[in-house]
């Protein structure tokens, strides 16, 4: 099986146990697929990095919407569940690697955003994880033009972060390396 499509495997039953059992146990599948995903990267920094950005990005984006009153968990929150948090983490996962064919064209990735993002909370919404007060119609287009927007720029971080490891690299080959 190739990576990416071990990647793009492990994303998508990361996301269904997100949807599916919320705040449950069946949780630490996400944990399972990081694990997995982890261990199969040779640019620990990069891909750490590109996990904590996506998850930090992703969680303050849909916290603020919460804290706008876009989101209703039925109950009061200030931050989102760990289940949403964790869809954030598994979207980082896929950047390099299965999702890796959006980045360029930018407007690949938009596009993607614009899609794939409704769909997640449009899942979420049909199975009572949260509820959208102003109207599902509204908030999903909102949601479509904010993917679209954050896609790309998560494309870019993990971009700069490839450069970075592979700088860093190649300093430590040339410190290696003795001058001729």
């Amino acid at each position: 099986m190739s990576k990416n499509l071990l990647n793009a495997l492990l994303a998508l039953i990361g996301i269904c146990a997100c949807l599916l059992a919320g705040n449950s146990l069946w949780l630490l599948l996400v944990a399972l697929a990081l694990l997995v995903h982890l261990s199969h990267t040779s640019r620990w920094n990069a891909e750490g990095k590109l996990l904590a950005s996506t998850l930090i990005a992703g969680s303050a984006l849909d916290s603020f919407l919460l804290q706008l009153g876009v989101f209703d968990y039925g109950e009061p929150r200030l931050l989102i569940p760990q289940w949403q948090a964790a869809i954030w983490l598994l979207l980082g996962t896929t950047l390099n690697h299965s999702l890796g064919w959006s980045a360029r064209p930018w407007w690949r990735a938009s596009l993607l955003g614009a899609c794939a993002g409704p769909l997640i909370y449009y899942a979420a919404q049909e199975r009572g994880l949260l509820s959208f007060p102003y109207g599902s119609l509204t908030t999903l287009a909102l949601i479509a033009l904010l993917w679209a927007a954050l896609v790309p720029a998560l494309h870019g971080f993990a971009a700069l972060y490839k450069l970075q490891f592979e700088q860093a690299q190649r300093a430590l080959l040339n410190r290696r390396t003795p001058p001729n």
